[in-house]
C-alpha cells in the first residue's frame, strides 16, 4: 500500500491562491467521493481506496492510501480541475509527499511544527474533524486510519514532552500589537468581529483584555454570535447590519467561513467617509478571504491578512529551537514505528494465501484418507499415503523454483530454504508446522488491531 500527501500550504503559496484551494467543511464529503472515483476509473487515473481532505487557513492537503504507483500529476490535476484553477498555475505550488514523507509531514502537522503559530493546538482540531468527515464519508479504512491515530498520539507526546508551545504568539496576539501600532490605547477604541468561530473567540478575549471602549460581535447565527459577546461582556449584531454600522469601529476582525468576500471595497470606502478619514484597523483571518484585497489600497485603511500576522509570529520562534530539534527527535522515532507497521501489514496477505492453500492440500488429502479408510484400507498404510502425498505438494513449489532458477537468484533460493530445514528438523527461523497457526494468529491480530483502530476524537 502506498502512502501520499499532496497540498499547498503558507510555505509553498501565498493567500490568495490558498483561498481558491480551500474546501469549505460542507464540500468536504462529495469531493472525497469524487476524488476516489477519479482515482479508480480509467486509464490514467489511480486508485485510492483512502482518502482525506485537510483544508484550514494555512493549507489544503489530501492524504490518501493507494495500491497503485501514485501520481503526482494526476493528483495536481484532479485538484485544479475540482477547483477550476489551470494545472499549470497551481503546480508549482504544490508538494507531494510519499510514504515515510507523508508520515512524517502528518506527525509534523498535530504537533505544530508545520503550523504558521509554531506549537499551536488548534490544528490538531481541525485535523480530527477532517479525520471524522472522511470516516463518514466511507472514505477512511485501515491505512488511514492507523497512520491518524499514531499522528495524534505523536501530537500530545510532543506536546506533553517538550516545551515547543512555551510563550508561543498566536494570531490573535499578533493582531493585538498591530492594533498597538496603529492606536495608541485599544481602550479607546470601538472593536467589531465579524464571524463566531474558534479564531474569533481567540482575538476577542486577547481583544478583551486591553478592555476596549466597545466590543461588537456580527454573525449570520444570531444565538452564536450573542453567546461569543457576552463571553467578553461585549453585544451582537445581526450581520447584515454590517455595511450601515461599519463605520463606528476603529477595529474590524473577521475570520468567516464564507467562500465569498462579505466586506467589499464599496462598503468599506463608504465608512471611510463617513469616519471622515480616522483609520480603519482590519484583520481577515479567513481563508478564503473575507475582505476584498482592494480595501487594502486604500488611505487610512490598515489592512492585515493571515499571512501578514505570519510575519509577526515567526518573530518569535527562534527562540525555541532546542523544543522544536526534540520533537523532530520524537518524530523520526514514531515514524520508524509507524513504517515498521506498515512494512509488516503487506506480508499479511502472504501469509494468509499461503495458510489458504495448504488448507486446501490437507482438506483434499485428508478427505482421500477417509475414503481410503471406508473401503477398509490399512490404517497405517493409509496414514503413510497421507504423509507422503502432503509431503510431495508441499514441497513441490520449492523444488520446482530451484529446478527454473540459476546463478545468483539459484543461490539465493538454496540459503533461504536450508534456513527452513537443517537436519531435517524445522528451523528456529521460519518454522513451518510449528509457526503456522502462530502466524495466522498474528495476521489476525494485525486485522484486528487495525479495525479496532477507529477515531479516538468522537
Amino acid at each position: 500500500m502506498q502512502l501520499l500527501t499532496i497540498g499547498i500550504n503558507h510555505h509553498t503559496a501565498p493567500v490568495a491562491l490558498r483561498e481558491r484551494v480551500a474546501f469549505p467543511l460542507e464540500q468536504i464529503k462529495p469531493a472525497l467521493a469524487l476524488f476516489k472515483e477519479a482515482w479508480s476509473g480509467g486509464r490514467r487515473s489511480l486508485s485510492a481506496p483512502e482518502a482525506a481532505i485537510l483544508s484550514t487557513c494555512n493549507r489544503t492537503e489530501l492524504y490518501c492510501a493507494t495500491d497503485a504507483q501514485s501520481s503526482r500529476d494526476s493528483a495536481v490535476e484532479w485538484l485544479s480541475h475540482y477547483h477550476g484553477i489551470r494545472a499549470e498555475e497551481l503546480a508549482p505550488h504544490v508538494y507531494t509527499l510519499p510514504q515515510s514523507e507523508a508520515v512524517r509531514h502528518a506527525f509534523r502537522v498535530a504537533s505544530g511544527l508545520d503550523s504558521m503559530v509554531l506549537g499551536e493546538t488548534q490544528i490538531v482540531g481541525q485535523m480530527k474533524t477532517a479525520v471524522r468527515t472522511a470516516t463518514e464519508a466511507g472514505a477512511l479504512g485501515t491505512y488511514l486510519n492507523q497512520l491518524f491515530q499514531r499522528t495524534f498520539a505523536v501530537a500530545k507526546e510532543v506536546r506533553s514532552t517538550t516545551e515547543i508551545g512555551a510563550q508561543s504568539v498566536s494570531m490573535a496576539a499578533a493582531a493585538v500589537r498591530l492594533a498597538q501600532r496603529i492606536f495608541d490605547k485599544i481602550a479607546n477604541q470601538r472593536v467589531l468581529f465579524i464571524g463566531a468561530g474558534e479564531m474569533i473567540e481567540l482575538c476577542a478575549a486577547h481583544f478583551a483584555a486591553q478592555q476596549p471602549r466597545e466590543l461588537v460581535v456580527a454573525n449570520r447565527t444570531a444565538e452564536r454570535g450573542r453567546y461569543v459577546a457576552e463571553r467578553f461582556g461585549g453585544k451582537s449584531i445581526p450581520l447584515s447590519e454590517l455595511p450601515t454600522r461599519m463605520h463606528e469601529f476603529d477595529i474590524i476582525v473577521s475570520c468567516t467561513a464564507s467562500t465569498l468576500p462579505i466586506i467589499g471595497l464599496g462598503a468599506v470606502e463608504r465608512a471611510v467617509k463617513a469616519r471622515r478619514h480616522r483609520p480603519i484597523f482590519m484583520v481577515d483571518l479567513a481563508v478564503p478571504r473575507d475582505i476584498e484585497a482592494e480595501v487594502g489600497q486604500l488611505e487610512d485603511v490598515f489592512l492585515y491578512t493571515v499571512d501578514d500576522l505570519g510575519t509577526i509570529v515567526r518573530e518569535g520562534n527562534a527562540s525555541r529551537q532546542a523544543a522544536v530539534a526534540q520533537a523532530e527527535t520524537i518524530i523520526e522515532t514514531r515514524v520508524a514505528n509507524f513504517m515498521q507497521w506498515l512494512d509488516t501489514r503487506s506480508i499479511v496477505p502472504v501469509i494468509r494465501h499461503m495458510h489458504t492453500q495448504a488448507d486446501t492440500l490437507r482438506r483434499t488429502e485428508l478427505e482421500r484418507a477417509r475414503k481410503m479408510l471406508a473401503r477398509g484400507d490399512d490404517p497405517s498404510a493409509v496414514l503413510e499415503a497421507l504423509s507422503q502425498s502432503l509431503t510431495n505438494k508441499l514441497i513441490h513449489g520449492p523444488t520446482q523454483a530451484l529446478n527454473s532458477s540459476s546463478g545468483d537468484q539459484r543461490d539465493s533460493l538454496i540459503e533461504m530454504m536450508s534456513g527452513f530445514y537443517r537436519h531435517g528438523q524445522p528451523a528456529k527461523v521460519g518454522k513451518t508446522d510449528e509457526a503456522a497457526p502462530e502466524t495466522s494468529t498474528q495476521a489476525s491480530n494485525l486485522d484486528a488491531a487495525s479495525n479496532a483502530s477507529g477515531s479516538s476524537d468522537r
